[in-house]
């Protein structure tokens, strides 16, 4: 087995629990890092989230005829522009985009488009065409590239499994669902060779510097916390641990979470409601503090789902569908709402077209936000203008 192969099955079993402490303890240590690099901290919404109830044509008639069960009336929703507003559970996104720190970029998608979750969420995190498959993922690839050695920590998915944007050739990213749990005793192992297997020692030093970084981990810790009360809910308390290790200087180029349960085939008015304050307290949380830490220009936030719905209503929710509206909160971006209203008149095959190509919104995060080509790991779309 070699040796990557040998850390990604690790670091699959043990959640990233392995790695963690290094992450934290290189990152303290790291020269080479500065007070206010910026960052990016993804939000991937799994199961498709049903853009067109989340970012809302109202005066759109179609949407009404298209939608007798699930459309919610012109007297619900909230932050009225353009013909369009926010679903009423979205209504702190409301306020952050009157505060000019939201933009929306209308009716993202790709072509040819896949409508399942499994290979559509593989082409959103390895940025490839509908009928290329790649091994790495787009961030992975990015983090090769930036980093001059083995940085174990330049990515961090806050999860309880791995994800594959942030896969590469080498381990630069971890993944881990509680930091405050690493805290560990030295054993007396050093950091030399431990046997004659150079893939065991390469994996036995890494441990060692679990040891080694564990006092370093608790103060960088102890210097941080969440100035805002977060929610009691799952990804307000990953977004709660990425503030504090922001807040903390412990600086990662890319931080990743999750919510699930965006599959609205069914009783879709109840889950979707419920789901969408889960992600409006959350993020609302998560941008308080960064905004109260003066930080907030230095962290932008992407909110994606692997595909919208279906325009028209199965009667009970909606089925898998196509494009969809993307989110982007601070990084200074501009505000803007981006891109058309979704044209309900000229649906394919009763699927929204898309406008614009995720990896164009990639190559400005690359371009706008982290100073890097993104021609370097193969997205040759133009990057998106009007967004930073």
């Amino acid at each position: 087995m070699n040796r990557r192969n040998f850390l990604s099955l690790t670091g699959t079993f043990t959640g990233g629990a392995l790695l963690l402490p290094d992450f934290l303890y290189s990152f303290a240590t790291q020269k080479n890092l500065v007070v206010g690099e910026q960052c990016l901290v993804f939000i991937q919404l799994n199961g498709g989230n049903d853009g067109l109830n989340t970012f809302i044509p109202f005066e759109n008639p179609l949407y009404y005829d298209l939608r007798p069960k699930i459309a919610l009336s012109k007297d619900e929703v909230v932050s009225k522009t353009q013909g369009m507003a926010f679903h009423p559970a979205l209504k702190n996104f409301a306020d952050i985009q009157q505060n000019g720190d939201l933009s929306v970029i209308q009716n993202v998608g790709y072509p040819e488009p896949n409508r399942s979750h499994f290979r559509s969420q593989e082409i959103w995190q390895t940025a490839s065409a509908s009928s290329e498959y790649k091994s790495e993922g787009w961030l992975g690839r990015y983090l090769d590239l930036q980093c001059n050695e083995h940085q174990p920590t330049a990515g961090i998915n806050i999860d309880t499994i791995d994800n594959l944007a942030l896969k590469g050739l080498e381990p630069n990213s971890i993944t881990v669902k509680d930091p405050n749990r690493f805290k560990t005793k030295n054993n007396g192992e050093d950091g030399g060779k431990l046997s004659e297997n150079p893939q065991l020692d390469f994996v036995r030093k890494i441990a060692t510097s679990l040891t080694e970084g564990s006092d370093e981990i608790q103060k960088a810790l102890s210097k941080s916390t969440a100035e805002n009360s977060y929610p009691k809910t799952a990804l307000s308390k990953n977004l709660e641990w990425i503030a504090r290790l922001i807040k903390g200087n412990l600086n990662s180029k890319v931080y990743y979470s999750s919510l699930g349960g965006f599959d609205t085939h069914d009783n879709q008015l109840s889950i979707h409601k419920n789901k969408l304050s889960e992600l409006n307290d959350a993020v609302f949380a998560f941008y308080n503090d960064l905004k109260e830490a003066s930080l907030l220009q230095n962290v932008t936030i992407v909110v994606f789902s692997e595909f919208g719905r279906r325009a028209k209503d199965n009667g009970r929710g909606t089925d898998h569908g196509t494009a969809a509206p993307m989110f982007i909160i601070g990084g200074q971006n501009k505000g803007k709402i981006i891109g058309k209203n979704p044209n309900l008149d000229d649906l394919d095959n009763g699927d929204l077209k898309h406008e614009i190509d995720f990896r164009s919104v990639y190559a400005s995060l690359l371009k706008d936000k982290l100073s890097f080509d993104h021609t370097k790991i193969g997205i040759q779309n133009k990057a998106l203008q009007g967004l930073f």
